[in-house]
């Protein structure tokens, strides 16, 4: 098998892929798809659907590598991230009734911890698979505007529902 199949930054997406495909069905109610959406302005939802295609675009145009310092530093920034973000998850599948999952903060953190385990991946992307120069700002720019879309719709729910 290609060395390069298995440097391309859309391999680190596939545990959170996988994730979220097999566990979204366990949430509470008010994470489910048609409670979600409803009653978020469709803008909204088109610039965070957009900005999360484009990021997933950008990670398999990507190669990541952990040879030096700043690409180490992101590897264990995304592990972090990840395992934050699933336990976020799972608080709320096991205990939706706490005051953690009641809250904001609780309620918010799935759409918070992206935030991390992001990073850790912009650390670690080194080069494009095509010659052109690589540059970070690109992902950090859709990342940001998925980031801000994504916690906005979240706080929008949570606002609906509280």
């Amino acid at each position: 098998m290609n060395k390069r199949y298995f440097s391309n930054c859309f391999i680190l997406f596939l545990p959170i892929l996988l994730w979220n495909i097999l566990l979204t069905s366990r949430l509470p109610r008010n994470y489910q798809p048609d409670l979600f959406s409803k009653g978020i302005p469709p803008c909204l939802i088109y610039v965070e659907n957009i900005s999360r295609l484009t990021i997933f675009l950008f990670a398999f145009i990507t190669s990541f590598s952990v040879s030096n310092l700043r690409q180490k530093i992101g590897f264990y920034i995304y592990v972090v991230g990840v395992l934050l973000y699933v336990c976020s998850w799972a608080i709320l599948i096991w205990f939706p009734e706490s005051i953690w999952s009641k809250g904001i903060v609780g309620f918010s953190a799935p759409a918070l911890t992206p935030a991390i385990w992001l990073t850790g991946i912009c650390l670690m992307g080194n080069s494009f698979y095509f010659n052109l120069p690589f540059k970070r700002w690109p992902f950090i720019l859709v990342s940001a505007i998925f980031l801000f879309c994504h916690i906005h719709h979240t706080i929008m729910v949570y606002s609906n529902v509280n």
